[in-house]
């Protein structure tokens, strides 16, 4: 073991010791950790988040997540998706922003309400399947799809298909009987609110809103062109304020975002196939260990779980009595508050960053 790792581990020793009972992970499973199981299945595996104060760590693609929160499988104007997952928890700030914009989505004429997929794991931290992503709590998903006025079953919101808003038979083109105005005011609604960074789409889908939006043109900024995200839109919260161990993301370059980076999307260069050398030899595949985190990562894992019911939106606001647990464990966070990762996100090869 390294070194720094086995100082590190140390320093949250007496904290994962002293509490492995109700905790999800003991001293024992980290320090194994730290020598070879990738993060994605420590943090995969998690069912619950720490007992300790709200914290975004590190990157959006590179982090993990304290004290987190989860929003209800069912809300007035939500209902959470494929509940298998466990990715329904995220920083109180998200969750207070998906209830807001689940009003605000009614008002817009959006159904009853927004159906809402992934948000973060327990701990956030790497996923076994599906994102780069949303590892600090501050990043959701959000259907093209309207809630329906009656409640989905457990097995529809596994089952339930997704809805692509691009027309299959053309490149890069939005299916005029599926999109509507709606569907842009949703979209520009998600980026209105300050607290949102950037609102992730199809690039088919940006390049509609420029040729249509008749609002704030300034708006249009925040919302980027990336892979996918034709059967649901990315909401990515600014790092709250007083979040001293999140890295922001660079800002936003100014203007409408309507010009050659978007055009760029409508080449063959994004969509060319990596070029392939017959003559090198094959390359292992890196996974990402929670060495590569930041150093406060291994104490969120090591850290006694909160009940789901205490850490459920509704409950989680209320004032919790502190601790020896919260305050060992947050003493390591803030010591650790300059060991963060660079800004970049690990997404397939030839794929950019989402920008």
């Amino acid at each position: 073991m390294a070194l720094a790792t086995t100082r590190f581990l140390r320093q949250v020793g007496a904290v994962a010791l002293g509490f492995a009972i109700g905790s999800s992970l003991v001293f024992g499973d980290v320090a194994h950790a730290a020598d070879g199981t990738p993060a994605k299945q420590l943090f995969g595996k998690v069912q619950l988040p720490s007992n300790s104060a709200a914290s975004p760590i590190g990157f959006y693609a590179k982090g993990c997540m304290a004290g987190a929160v989860a929003i209800p499988t069912d809300g007035p104007t939500w209902q959470a998706m494929r509940l298998s997952r466990n990715r329904r928890w995220g920083n109180p700030a998200m969750i207070s922003l998906l209830e807001r914009f689940s009003q605000d989505a009614v008002s817009l004429g959006w159904g009853s309400g927004i159906l809402i997929g992934d948000i973060s794991q327990p701990r956030g931290g790497p996923m076994l399947t599906g994102h780069a992503s949303h590892q600090i709590g501050l990043d959701a998903d959000i259907w093209f799809q309207p809630k329906p006025a009656k409640a989905l079953s457990a097995a529809a919101r596994e089952d339930m298909p997704f809805v692509s808003m691009l027309d299959k038979s053309k490149f890069l083109t939005v299916n005029p009987k599926r999109w509507t105005k709606t569907h842009a005011n949703l979209v520009m609604q998600a980026a209105s609110y300050p607290q949102v960074e950037r609102v992730f789409v199809n690039p088919a889908i940006k390049k509609k809103l420029c040729e249509t939006w008749t609002g704030d043109r300034g708006l249009l900024g925040k919302v980027r062109p990336v892979y996918g995200h034709d059967e649901h839109f990315h909401i990515r919260m600014h790092c709250p304020s007083g979040a001293a161990n999140c890295k922001a993301q660079a800002a936003v370059t100014p203007g409408d975002g309507c010009d050659k980076s978007l055009a760029w999307w409508f080449t063959k260069e994004p969509w060319a196939k990596p070029a392939v050398n017959p003559n090198a030899k094959p390359v292992k595949p890196r996974f990402t260990m929670l060495s590569d985190l930041p150093k406060a990562c291994t104490a969120v894992l090591a850290a006694p779980a909160a009940s789901e019911k205490s850490a459920t939106f509704g409950t989680a606001y209320a004032a919790q009595p502190a601790n020896d647990a919260d305050a060992a464990i947050q003493d390591v966070i803030n010591t650790t508050a300059g060991d963060l990762p660079e800004s970049e996100i690990p997404i397939p090869q030839a794929r950019p960053a989402l920008q």
